[in-house]
């Protein structure tokens, strides 16, 4: 029983290690493929409809130069004021060239607001809006505590379970005599035609039986003729 545990227990392991490789080469091929270090965005606010709905998700293509955008691109930036929220706006206009300083402004908005679609430099500058994928950022809201837990205990379990029902199929099979059920089957189907010839030698006999007595009937009765 100790050995199956241990067993069990490196199967769970392996599992989870390679999840986690898995995903850390995932994530690190995402981030050097879209130059961020995190290409992924959950539009939050209105600011962008009908354009950007809440809950689209952004990927953002990090290797866009701030040099290179122009009035019109969506961009994501961190707020200037503060840099504590994350932003995503279009291009409104360029307010200097050296350095580069843009405005931008949310569709949705009546006006740019100072200190969050401006003054943007290259410090600010996160990368553009590449691809859209709208609706996905649901699943996130499903990811917040403690649903993200249970998540997580569900798919560990499930490893569990499947490592549990392999070792016992393995050990069913170990517990059966392949070579006894072999043996059983062979006699079995050679005692059927040994029993048919057992039973067609007995039959055989008793018609000669028949036979001999009918025929030395036959001679007593001639001779008591004679």
């Amino acid at each position: 029983m100790k050995l199956n545990k241990k067993s069990i227990s490196k199967g769970i392991l392996k599992d989870i290690i390679i999840v986690v490789i898995g995903v850390i080469v995932i994530w690190v091929g995402l981030q050097v493929a879209f130059g961020t270090q995190n290409p992924f965005y959950v539009v939050a606010s209105g600011s962008m409809i009908p354009v950007l709905q809440v809950y689209d998700v952004l990927i953002v293509q990090g290797h866009e130069p701030f040099e290179d955008i122009k009035v019109g691109d969506i961009i994501v930036f961190n707020r200037p004021s503060g840099h504590d929220r994350v932003i995503v706006h279009r291009v409104a206009s360029i307010i200097e060239d050296e350095p580069k300083t843009i405005r931008t402004k949310g569709d949705a908005n009546p006006a740019s607001i100072p200190g969050t679609d401006f003054p943007i430099t290259k410090e600010e500058y996160i990368g553009k809006v590449a691809y859209v994928i709208p609706q996905v950022g649901y699943v996130t809201q499903l990811l917040k505590p403690p649903i993200n837990y249970i998540i997580i205990v569900i798919v560990i379990g499930i490893m569990v379970v499947k490592q549990m029902s392999k070792k016992k199929s393995e050990k069913e099979l170990a517990l059966q005599d392949p070579f006894k059920q072999n043996d059983s089957n062979l006699e079995s189907s050679a005692s059927i035609p040994e029993l048919e010839k057992i039973e067609k030698d007995n039959e055989y006999a008793k018609h000669v039986e028949s036979n001999l007595s009918d025929t030395e009937k036959s001679k007593d009765s001639e001779k008591d003729q004679k």
